[in-house]
């Protein structure tokens, strides 16, 4: 079984820990840190039964920031 490291970021939103995975559109919460990046392991797990692993993808220094539009 070949090991991958993903990064992913978590936040605060509301009463739940948001978190979300980097390197593919894979997210889930919880109401603790922990819950929250334990989901996200599963929810990751039940991804990768249906896709097979990339190559690494590295994503290096990420910055978050803002992006302003206008829309009717």
């Amino acid at each position: 079984m070949r090991k991958i490291d993903l990064k992913s970021v978590i936040w605060k939103e509301n009463n739940y820990y948001i978190s979300q995975c980097l390197e593919v559109d894979v997210s889930s919460f919880g109401k603790t840190r922990k819950e929250s990046l334990a989901n996200l392991q599963d929810a990751l797990e039940l991804y990768f039964e249906d896709v097979p692993l990339p190559q690494k993808i590295e994503v290096k220094n990420p910055v978050i920031t803002s992006v302003k539009f206008q829309h009717a």
